[in-house]
């Protein structure tokens, strides 16, 4: 009876865009690839984003809930509550969901993965793939690792609606000899299969023996979401699920081929935006960039904030260490920060009923400031805080900043990141660099 409780909750996730458990990924939005208009040796792109179609915006616990499954987190029963009222479903069903993630944990190699978010975020690239070019649209990812695609391996039944990779076809691949990999979701469910090394093309950039990895096995929840073809992980290599060894990504590939060891995101708040691969395009912000130091051991792009404002109050120095994560919606912040933001929100509450913090949709939020340094700082807008109406009526709306405090990390995903020109610099000693931008 569990399995067919996982079954049911994992389609209607789906259903709603939520039923893998990660990241996430930017704004209301599909980037598409095309080629530079001024290529310098295949080293420089930029690959703009268009809306998607598809897009329609989702009940905020969903989007918490989503958040918790991604980070192995545990579940609290108010959030549980609220998922479950919203999905006309049992409590009991959620729990007994939310409890398949306890070993989709990364390690032994498997990893915590949802790379499709349509919360408030959705992004594809057209992604050729061998020779000649089997073309894949593809989701970025900077919260994974791995490169893997639908492909002919997979029964026909998941492969309906998506475009396929089929290494036999390529004249440029070559099965790497022992190598599997295996990563399991938020919904208990997984993906696994074979290694190929083939070139894999984005934007004109080449990667010849990029390590491709087949899907034999995918999730519901990628079967169902058409959209996508697979994954491109821009994390790092640590992260990689490829077993025995551990194989690089395309980002960590392609650097000596790049203008420049770095990607830069502009992502927009319902709005189109870009990201630069091998260059920094001056027009896209304001100011200096400023750059802080990133901890890379434990795979992600993690850095530490020196504190926060909220509206026209004093600056609070407080050392905040997160992740910079493309591929989760919200914000996830301390108690403390929460406290003292929906303070200044009359009528904000923290909602069982809703999962996380709701105030009044006909109130101004206030802008967010955190720090970059003790110098520089970067502004969120009160508007891009308003995640939307969690009422028939409007009257309510869900908070863009949630608690950190159960899922066990800081999370500054798409709310902070489409405040700011963000570039993602690798190398040996990687960096984040953030500067303003117009809004």
């Amino acid at each position: 009876m569990v399995a067919l409780t996982n079954l049911l909750l994992t389609t209607l996730l789906a259903s709603a865009g939520l039923g893998s458990a990660l990241p996430p990924r930017i704004g209301n939005t599909v980037i598409e690839a095309r080629e530079p208009e001024l290529p310098v040796s295949g080293r420089k792109i930029t690959l703009p984003q268009q809306k998607n179609p598809r897009f329609h915006k989702f009940n905020g616990a969903l989007s918490v809930y989503k958040t918790y499954l991604k980070y192995g987190a545990p579940v609290p029963d108010h959030l549980a509550t609220a998922v479950a009222n919203h999905l006309g479903i049992s409590v009991e069903e959620v729990l007994n969901y939310a409890n398949t993630t306890a070993n989709a944990r990364r390690d032994q190699g498997s990893a915590t993965a949802a790379p499709i978010d349509q919360s408030d975020s959705a992004y594809t690239t057209p992604v050729s793939i061998g020779t000649p070019a089997q073309t894949l649209n593809l989701d970025f990812d900077t919260g994974s690792s791995d490169l893997w695609v639908f492909s002919n391996s997979l029964p026909s039944s998941q492969r309906a609606g998506h475009e396929i990779y089929n290494p036999s076809k390529s004249s440029t691949a070559k099965r790497l000899n022992g190598a599997s990999w295996d990563i399991s979701y938020g919904d208990g469910s997984s993906s696994k299969g074979q290694v190929y090394l083939d070139k894999v093309t984005i934007g004109g950039l080449v990667v010849s023996n990029q390590a491709v990895e087949t899907a034999q096995q995918v999730s519901q929840s990628f079967t169902a979401e058409t959209s996508i073809d697979g994954l491109v992980g821009l994390a790092f290599g640590s992260l990689n699920t490829v077993r025995p060894k551990q194989q690089k990504t395309w980002f960590e590939n392609a650097i000596g081929q790049l203008d420049q060891p770095l990607f830069a995101a502009d992502l927009k708040h319902e709005a189109s935006g870009t990201y630069d691969f091998g260059f920094i395009d001056p027009a896209k912000y304001t100011g200096d960039i400023t750059y802080v130091p990133v901890n890379p051991n434990p795979g992600y792009w993690t850095w530490t904030s020196t504190g926060y404002q909220v509206g026209s109050s004093p600056f609070v120095s407080q050392s905040i260490t997160n992740i910079a994560d493309t591929g989760t919606t919200l914000m996830y912040v301390p108690d403390s920060i929460l406290q003292a933001y929906y303070g200044q929100i009359r009528g904000a509450t923290n909602s069982q009923s809703y999962g996380g913090y709701v105030f009044p949709c006909s109130t101004e939020a206030p802008d967010f400031t955190f720090g970059v340094t003790d110098e520089a700082t970067i502004t969120i807008p009160g508007r891009f805080i308003n995640y939307g109406p969690v009422t028939d009526d409007g009257e309510t709306c869900f908070g863009g900043l949630q608690t950190s405090s159960d899922v066990g990390i800081n999370i500054f995903g798409d709310v902070a990141l489409k405040a700011a020109y963000v570039v993602f610099k690798g190398g040996d000693s990687p960096s984040l660099g953030w500067a303003s931008k117009q809004l």
